[in-house]
């Protein structure tokens, strides 16, 4: 049960982060999700820290690298140590989401304030900043909810049907 667990874990973040690479609205995408299910399913620390790592290292090749690189894989870090806390709730894995996409929003937008250029380093700048991703911040939610509920829900619904009648079987 264990190797079926972790293959499908496994199958499903992959299938997420091609996703990054089809076209979708901007910053729909499943890069939340995939660190929190990461964290969540994945029992290998190391491995629940590579694979969303290495799968969006593989997607930037294909994208194209930034500034923000960093900051973004460092939260994809802290959200592989937040998933870890999920467990199989798919209502935790819910509250950490939209707590996951407001951090996310928060912290990148303050990288974004201070080393872009784009904003003067004051409130008024740090103000402009926050308010011109505002669109950005609803697509991404909704994305991380999407991807989030696809991701746990999808885990949820194997747990009580495939692994349990394995465990039955067993």
């Amino acid at each position: 049960m264990f190797q079926s667990r972790v293959s499908v874990a496994i199958l499903m973040v992959i299938a997420t982060v091609i996703s990054r690479i089809l076209p979708h609205p901007p910053n729909f995408t499943p890069i939340l999700a995939v660190s929190l299910f990461s964290g969540a399913y994945l029992t290998d620390r190391k491995l629940a820290i590579v694979v969303p790592i290495l799968a969006m290292l593989v997607s930037d090749f294909y994208l194209g690298f930034h500034d923000l690189m960093p900051v973004v894989y460092g939260f994809m870090v802290l959200s592989v140590i937040f998933g870890k806390r999920i467990g199989t709730s798919v209502s935790k894995s819910f509250g950490y989401t939209v707590v996951g996409s407001i951090l996310f929003f928060i912290i990148t937008n303050l990288a974004v304030w201070v080393t872009s250029g784009m904003y003067s380093l004051d409130l008024v700048g740090l103000r402009q900043c926050f308010v011109m991703a505002i669109p950005f911040f609803q697509n991404s939610i909704l994305g991380d909810l999407v991807y989030s509920g696809i991701l746990f829900g999808t885990m949820a619904f194997l747990n009580r049907t495939v692994f349990q009648t394995s465990k039955q079987t067993a």
